[in-house]
């Protein structure tokens, strides 16, 4: 314990420094996401060597570790007394550490079902630009009145502060899951994720590849069967390693050289006219695109559904990349950044 606190220590000292002399910092873990962070400019702050789970009642639903801590390391421990991440992140790579996940904020298919990774933060502990240790929420279930500053660094890129540790809630893992697969194109299989989840089916995952639509059922024994017998379909086996594939991008549908593209649309959305491969998750909300098309033309048609696009991967990004500049919303988040953030040393990005 004493060892990690002079961690915390040594680097609210280097970032106090940094901010005097207007130094950039790259804040840098396991590197799994860089691909999607890009290579940022500054001098590295690692923070891999602050790691370790610091409290875990099984009883309270509740973990904190500190962010070094590898993802396997923590999903280990809670997969002993039966539970789990109900938001199921993404590792992309062996070194994957908790604060990457929550820097980035990435959540796997079962994120419109039980919550998404800013959804379980119950407290963090972090260091702002100026090199001060702030506290915020804590470790229990109701913990937070008013503005809940905590949540606000998830999917932040490290440009409020540095993490340093973090508390979440944890589910109990179900009793038993099930994925089934139905043949059908994707038109029809957006309107049937839509119909089925308004519905007290367990469902836990719905995902549409090629002319086939994966539904992952999860809960007790008996509410899966009878889900299993209402909705019919081919049992897929081995249907754990389809949704973790899925999950960590492995399936086929990455793996070639065309551009990357995250979509985010309301689920119901039709099929959206752009040329190219699709892989439709989380119900429809997530769409990802293998395309060639012009970028403006990919922005102009999601924009027109209600929704927005990202390219992921290959260059840098920020949290601000999905809003259109000068508006009301990019004033907020500057505002924000500049309140956490005074000289803007932390991660900082070009264009920002």
């Amino acid at each position: 314990m004493r060892q990690n606190n002079d961690i915390s220590q040594k680097l609210a000292a280097a970032v106090k420094a940094a901010a005097v002399a207007r130094t950039l910092l790259a804040i840098t873990g396991g590197g799994t996401k860089r691909f999607y962070t890009g290579t940022l400019p500054g001098e590295r702050l690692d923070v891999s060597g602050h790691h370790g789970i610091t409290a875990y009642e099984p009883t309270e639903l509740v973990v904190t570790a500190r962010v070094g801590t590898p993802l396997a390391e923590i999903e280990a421990a809670l997969a002993k007394n039966g539970q789990m991440l109900g938001f199921e992140p993404p590792h992309f790579g062996t070194s994957a550490t908790l604060g990457g996940a929550m820097a980035c904020g990435f959540s796997g298919p079962r994120r419109p079902y039980a919550g998404s990774a800013r959804d379980f933060v119950l407290g963090a502990t972090i260091i702002n630009g100026k090199g001060e240790i702030l506290r915020f929420g804590g470790q229990v279930m109701k913990n937070v009145a008013g503005f809940d500053a905590s949540r606000l660094m998830v999917g932040a890129l490290g440009t409020l502060g540095v993490l340093l540790d973090i508390s979440l809630k944890v589910l109990p893992k179900p009793a038993q899951e099930m994925t089934l697969a139905f043949e059908m194109p994707p038109a029809q299989a957006i309107t049937t994720m839509n119909t089925w989840a308004g519905t007290p089916l367990p469902i836990s995952g719905a995902c549409h590849v090629g002319d086939t639509l994966y539904i992952r059922l999860s809960g007790t024994t008996l509410g899966v069967r009878a889900a299993h017998t209402r909705l019919g379909g081919e049992v897929i086996e081995k249907g754990d390693r389809f949704w973790r594939e899925l999950r960590e991008q492995a399936q086929s549908f990455f793996h070639d050289d065309a551009a990357l593209w995250r979509l985010s649309v309301p689920p119901a959305t039709p099929p959206i006219n752009l040329t190219g491969k699709w892989l439709i998750d989380w119900g429809g909300a997530q769409r990802w695109l293998k395309s060639d098309a012009p970028e403006a033309e990919i922005r102009r048609m999601v924009s027109a559904v209600g929704g927005y696009a990202m390219p992921f991967g290959g260059t840098p990004h920020r949290p601000t990349s999905a809003v259109p500049s000068g508006s009301v919303l990019w004033q907020l988040q500057r505002n924000i950044r500049r309140s956490f953030d005074p000289v803007g040393i932390l991660n900082f990005v070009p264009d920002q």
